[in-house]
Formats: C-alpha cells, structure tokens, sequence
C-alpha cells in the first residue's frame, strides 16, 4: 500500500472511530435524557422512599417528549468530550448534538483531521456524523457518516446488537429504571443543581445485568456482550442522578473503570418539551458507514 493511501485509510478509520464513539456518548445522554424527566409532581409521601420516588419519576415522565440536553465525558487517556444539544424520545429518538473532542489522543487525531468538534443527528433508523473538510477530502467529498442502526448490528457483533436495541428502544426513563433494576437505590439528600432545589438519589449497577434487564437481546447475543464487556474491563458503575421538585431529572453523573482508565460522563437536563426538529443530511453529501469499511478492508 502506497504511503498516499496509507494515510487516506488512517483519515477514514479516524473518523470512524471518533464518530462511533460519539454515538455511544450520545446513547448515554439519551439514555439519561429521558430517565427520568416529568411532568407531574409526586406524592409527598414517596419522597421519603427512594424506591417509591423513583418509581414515581419513571411514570410521571413519560409526558415528557424532548429536552435540551448538555454533557461532559472523559474515558482515561483516550478522551475527553463534550455534548450540547436537544433531544426527543416521544416516537422514536431524534436530536441533535454539537460533540467537541477537549482532550486525550482522539482531540488529538480531530485536530490533525481538521477540527475538533462534529454535529452529530440521530433519527429513527440511524445516526449520523459530520467531519471536518480533511475527512471529506479523503473520503470522496463527503463530509457525514451514517450508521443504520441494523448495520451496527450486522457489523458490530453483540455490542453493536446492543446499542441498535437501545438506540430504538429509548424511553424517558432508562435511568430511573436502571437505578430500580440494580437493587441498590438510596436517597443521599437535598442539594442544589444550578439553583434549583433537587433530591439526589445513587446506586451501583452491574452493566452485564442491566443489559439484560433492559434489552431485548438473545441469550447468545447477551453472552457475547457479557464477554466483550468483560475484556473491555467494564463491569459495575455508579450512577447518580438529581430529581426537581416536579420529578425533572436535572443532572446525572455515571462512573466506571474500562481497560482504556476511567470512565465519567456529567449530563444536565433543561427545557423539557423543547422543539426538535431533526433533518437527514444530503444524500450527495453522505457516506455509509459499511460502504467506508468495506473499502478499508480493500473491497
């Protein structure tokens, strides 16, 4: 291979990689970004039960459609990111993210490409990335990604069966429900989130559990993921999440150990029932993600 395509397929596989890894930034903000948003206050009485307060922030969500949504994730050495947008989950996940890469070996790899930051659109059926013009130039001219989301299970194995799952199935309260399913829910107190009165609630989870609680994978496609979350050194994380007086999640902090270092993501949640309006890119402008692997592969 001559140096001039060297160069090209590490530009594509760059891009391939920091564009993925947004997606699963971004899946973790959705996740959480409909969690536990609300609409309607919760008795009294259940404030004092963390079990009882949370069940109540699962149900009175789901009159919550949409949210702005602001982010902040670092993973060891590799990165360290943010996200700034808004998005919906009433039939199906749409939104809009500005992702910006702020640290490790990926701000690195986006600077040399040409920028550090991409938008990325999720629409029911896929997720899409816009790289910088350096991407472009190497990859025919096109400057966004797409990823079907059947595509990232064709491609991906169980992980990418996994993230195709959730990505389709998002409801507003994957967070809240995830706390209930781990059995390890406790109210740490009264605090205040950029002013505002909340209640914090924490617990850990088991990743592999959730995945199964939460999920509507095979057996075999759970074992695998079991597996491939093993090797990643991914097992258990604590999660933390501050609820409003009117049952509006309105922060929530994740924590983990991977192979690559530790893992922590801090998400904010504003403007419930924000307008989200979400379109798919140009075609002419789009290249599909299997179509890049397939010519970095050699066809």
């Amino acid at each position: 291979m001559g140096v001039g395509r060297m160069k090209h397929t590490a530009a594509r596989t760059a891009g391939l990689s920091i564009a993925a890894m947004g997606l699963l930034a971004g899946v973790t903000a959705c996740q959480a970004s409909g969690d536990s948003g609300s609409s309607s206050g919760g008795s009294e009485g259940a404030r004092f039960d963390p079990v009882a307060a949370l069940r109540t922030a699962a149900k009175s969500t789901d009159g919550a459609d949409s949210a702005k949504v602001e982010s902040t994730t670092t993973m060891g050495s590799v990165m360290s990111m943010t996200a700034d947008g808004s998005l919906a989950w009433g039939d199906g996940l749409t939104g809009r993210l500005t992702i910006t890469y702020t640290g490790g070996t990926m701000a690195d790899t986006m600077r040399q490409m040409g920028s550090d930051s991409m938008e990325a659109r999720y629409l029911p059926d896929a997720y899409y990335a816009r790289m910088g013009d350096t991407f472009a130039e190497q990859s025919g001219g096109k400057h966004w990604i797409k990823y079907a989301y059947d595509d990232l299970e064709t491609v991906g194995g169980s992980g990418g069966a996994y993230l195709k799952d959730q990505m389709q199935n998002t409801t507003p309260n994957q967070s809240v429900k995830l706390l209930l399913a781990s059995g390890d829910v406790r109210k740490v107190g009264e605090e205040k989130v950029r002013g505002e009165r909340t209640t914090h609630y924490s617990g850990t989870v088991d990743v592999a559990d959730l995945a199964e609680k939460n999920s509507s994978l095979s057996r075999s496609q759970l074992d695998d993921l079991r597996k491939t979350l093993e090797q990643a050194g991914v097992t258990t994380e604590t999660v933390d999440i501050w609820v409003d007086d009117q049952d509006l999640l309105v922060k929530k902090v994740e924590k983990g150990q991977t192979a690559a270092g530790a893992y922590s993501q801090t998400a904010y949640y504003s403007d419930y029932g924000t307008e989200v309006a979400v379109q798919e890119p140009p075609a002419s402008d789009t290249a599909d993600f299997t179509e890049l692997v397939r010519q970095q592969s050699g066809g």
